[in-house]
Protein backbone atom coordinates (compact mmCIF):
# COMPACT_ATOMS: atom_id res chain seq x y z
CA UNK A 1 0.00 0.00 0.00
CA UNK A 2 1.27 3.60 -1.02
CA UNK A 3 1.41 6.11 1.52
CA UNK A 4 1.14 9.72 2.01
CA UNK A 5 4.73 10.02 2.31
CA UNK A 6 5.17 7.58 -0.32
CA UNK A 7 3.18 9.64 -3.09
CA UNK A 8 4.91 13.02 -1.74
CA UNK A 9 8.36 11.34 -2.00
CA UNK A 10 8.00 10.39 -5.52
CA UNK A 11 6.57 13.84 -6.56
CA UNK A 12 9.55 15.36 -4.62
CA UNK A 13 12.02 13.60 -6.77
CA UNK A 14 10.33 14.19 -10.02
CA UNK A 15 10.68 17.68 -9.34
CA UNK A 16 14.37 16.98 -8.41
CA UNK A 17 14.78 15.69 -11.92
CA UNK A 18 13.06 18.57 -13.65
CA UNK A 19 15.50 20.56 -11.28
CA UNK A 20 18.20 18.78 -12.96
CA UNK A 21 16.48 19.29 -16.64
CA UNK A 22 16.38 22.84 -16.26
CA UNK A 23 20.14 22.96 -15.48
CA UNK A 24 20.40 21.89 -18.91
CA UNK A 25 18.26 24.28 -20.17
CA UNK A 26 20.14 27.11 -18.26
CA UNK A 27 23.35 26.11 -19.95
CA UNK A 28 21.64 25.74 -23.49
CA UNK A 29 20.29 29.25 -23.12
CA UNK A 30 23.32 30.68 -21.84
CA UNK A 31 25.00 28.65 -25.01
CA UNK A 32 22.53 30.50 -27.23
CA UNK A 33 23.12 34.18 -25.70
CA UNK A 34 27.01 33.82 -26.79
CA UNK A 35 25.51 33.52 -29.70
CA UNK A 36 26.65 30.04 -30.80
CA UNK A 37 24.81 26.75 -30.81
CA UNK A 38 27.81 24.63 -30.74
CA UNK A 39 29.13 25.99 -27.83
CA UNK A 40 25.04 25.67 -26.42
CA UNK A 41 25.10 21.90 -26.98
CA UNK A 42 28.89 21.65 -25.70
CA UNK A 43 27.56 22.81 -22.21
CA UNK A 44 24.59 20.69 -21.96
CA UNK A 45 27.08 18.14 -22.77
CA UNK A 46 29.25 18.76 -19.99
CA UNK A 47 26.69 19.20 -17.88
CA UNK A 48 25.09 15.57 -18.68
CA UNK A 49 28.46 14.02 -18.25
CA UNK A 50 29.88 15.64 -14.98
CA UNK A 51 26.08 14.82 -13.59
CA UNK A 52 25.87 11.35 -14.70
CA UNK A 53 29.86 10.70 -13.54
CA UNK A 54 29.21 12.59 -9.56
CA UNK A 55 25.71 13.39 -9.22
CA UNK A 56 23.24 10.83 -10.50
CA UNK A 57 21.57 8.14 -8.44
CA UNK A 58 23.96 5.59 -10.00
CA UNK A 59 27.16 7.77 -10.46
CA UNK A 60 30.05 5.68 -10.90
CA UNK A 61 32.24 8.49 -8.74
CA UNK A 62 29.96 9.75 -6.62
CA UNK A 63 30.97 10.20 -3.19
CA UNK A 64 29.99 12.10 0.06
CA UNK A 65 32.28 15.09 -0.99
CA UNK A 66 31.09 14.74 -4.65
CA UNK A 67 27.78 14.61 -5.47
CA UNK A 68 26.97 17.37 -3.24
CA UNK A 69 30.00 19.50 -4.41
CA UNK A 70 29.13 18.73 -8.12
CA UNK A 71 25.40 19.39 -7.64
CA UNK A 72 25.92 22.77 -5.96
CA UNK A 73 28.37 24.09 -8.76
CA UNK A 74 25.46 22.52 -11.67
CA UNK A 75 23.16 24.66 -9.76
CA UNK A 76 25.26 27.25 -9.28
CA UNK A 77 26.50 27.23 -12.45
CA UNK A 78 23.49 27.68 -14.26
CA UNK A 79 22.18 30.15 -12.31
CA UNK A 80 25.01 32.23 -13.26
CA UNK A 81 24.45 31.13 -16.44
CA UNK A 82 20.78 32.68 -16.91
CA UNK A 83 21.68 35.71 -15.10
CA UNK A 84 24.40 36.46 -17.46
CA UNK A 85 22.05 35.42 -20.62
CA UNK A 86 19.79 38.53 -19.26
CA UNK A 87 17.35 36.50 -17.26
CA UNK A 88 18.02 37.88 -13.72
CA UNK A 89 14.37 36.95 -12.54
CA UNK A 90 14.49 33.34 -13.73
CA UNK A 91 17.76 32.81 -12.23
CA UNK A 92 16.65 34.16 -8.69
CA UNK A 93 13.64 31.71 -9.52
CA UNK A 94 15.71 28.95 -10.32
CA UNK A 95 18.22 28.98 -7.28
CA UNK A 96 15.00 29.31 -5.15
CA UNK A 97 13.72 26.29 -6.60
CA UNK A 98 16.95 23.99 -6.71
CA UNK A 99 17.46 25.15 -2.79
CA UNK A 100 13.92 24.33 -1.66
CA UNK A 101 13.66 21.10 -3.87
CA UNK A 102 17.23 19.53 -2.97
CA UNK A 103 16.47 20.52 0.83
CA UNK A 104 13.39 18.78 0.83
CA UNK A 105 14.69 16.11 -1.08
CA UNK A 106 16.84 15.26 1.95
CA UNK A 107 14.34 14.09 3.97
CA UNK A 108 14.64 10.89 5.47
CA UNK A 109 10.70 9.66 4.24
CA UNK A 110 11.99 10.70 0.51
CA UNK A 111 15.47 8.79 0.28
CA UNK A 112 13.94 5.70 1.79
CA UNK A 113 11.53 6.27 -1.18
CA UNK A 114 14.49 7.18 -3.41
CA UNK A 115 16.56 3.99 -1.78
CA UNK A 116 13.55 1.61 -2.54
CA UNK A 117 13.25 2.75 -6.18
CA UNK A 118 17.18 2.29 -6.67
CA UNK A 119 16.67 -1.01 -5.23
CA UNK A 120 13.89 -2.43 -7.09
CA UNK A 121 15.13 -0.68 -10.65
CA UNK A 122 17.88 -3.32 -9.76
CA UNK A 123 15.91 -6.47 -9.48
Amino acid sequence: MTTFSDRAGTIILALVFVDELLAGVAAWIYGIHAGDRLLAAALVTMFVAAWWTFASPQAPLAGPIARPLVKALVFGLATVALWAAGQPDWAIAFLVFSVVINAVALHPDVERVAANAATSGRR
